[in-house]
């Protein structure tokens, strides 16, 4: 997800630094935003020379110091601590005009940001997977942010050429509270053996919508699904239409997390799922 949201800014001409820790994960990150790129070129999407413009305005670091920016967009694991706490060690070499985003799909914005002294400068800004092509960012704004802050990630996110939507912080917020019927009652039917993932998601495609429930929850990533399904099914105080799926879970314990590994509800590719 980090990776795509650096490719989606820096595909607008922004400069854009992508942090991890992990050399492995910048590396890969790096050839991925490259290979995308080629890709783009190959199917004549843009030139060479934007293609290069793009590569160039991309930078990676493994120092946090490194981090300053107006704008730092934060996608790592969905534990409210571990937001919380990034954001306090960002504070240190930022300046009090930082705006700190979170990509969060499922988490209370509201609960990361009152785990800080400044509430009012965390902010949600919840892309979707592949970011870097997918239209729709929720702006998920909490009690202690002022207009103008709002109107600043406003400005941004129509500027890298998204479709911004503004909620107030809730669970699930807009697209996960109201996509979980889609993920659950799919998983109830195969889990009841009323029909297999790949006819239904045969129906529900030729219904109009563009992808199956399987096959989109593998391109997610079942761990984040199941980990979406788990906050909002809590968040909402156990609604038993919201209970989270077996199914789900059985394949999160043999590691068959979707596409990023290989193996899902479905099979892919070597190539497909890198």
């Amino acid at each position: 997800m980090g990776r795509g949201i650096a490719l989606a800014v820096a595909a607008q001409g922004f400069p854009v630094l992508l942090y991890d820790l992990n050399k492995e994960v910048t590396d890969d990150a790096k050839k991925a935003i490259e290979k995308e790129l080629f890709q783009a070129e190959e199917k004549k999407r843009m030139t060479a020379i934007e293609r290069k413009d793009i590569l160039q305005g991309i930078s990676f670091t493994r120092s946090l110091a490194e981090c300053r920016a107006p704008l730092i967009i934060e996608a790592i694991q969905e534990k409210q601590e571990s937001k919380s706490e990034l954001f306090l060690e960002l504070s240190g070499f930022n300046t009090d005009e930082t705006v700190y985003a979170t990509n969060t799909s499922s988490l209370s914005v509201t609960a990361i940001a009152e785990q800080t002294p400044f509430p009012e400068k965390i902010i949600g800004l919840h892309f979707f997977n592949p970011a870097n092509r997918m239209k729709l960012v929720e702006i998920v704004k909490t009690k202690y942010n002022a207009d103008n802050i709002i109107q600043k990630i406003l400005a941004f996110v129509r500027r890298i050429g998204k479709t911004p939507v503004v909620c107030q912080d809730s669970p699930g917020f807009i697209v996960n509270h109201v996509a979980r019927p889609y993920y659950l009652e799919a998983l109830r039917l195969a889990e009841q053996e009323i029909s297999d993932p790949a006819n239904i998601d045969r129906l529900m495609e030729s219904a109009g919508f563009k992808m199956g429930p399987f096959h989109l929850m593998d391109l997610i990533g079942n761990d984040i699904n199941h980990t979406v399904s788990c906050s909002l099914y809590e968040a909402l105080g156990r609604p038993a239409r919201l209970q989270p799926s077996g199914l789900q879970e059985g394949l999160l314990k043999r590691g068959a997390l979707g596409k990023k590994t290989g193996e899902g509800f479905f099979q892919y590719a070597k190539q497909e799922a890198e």
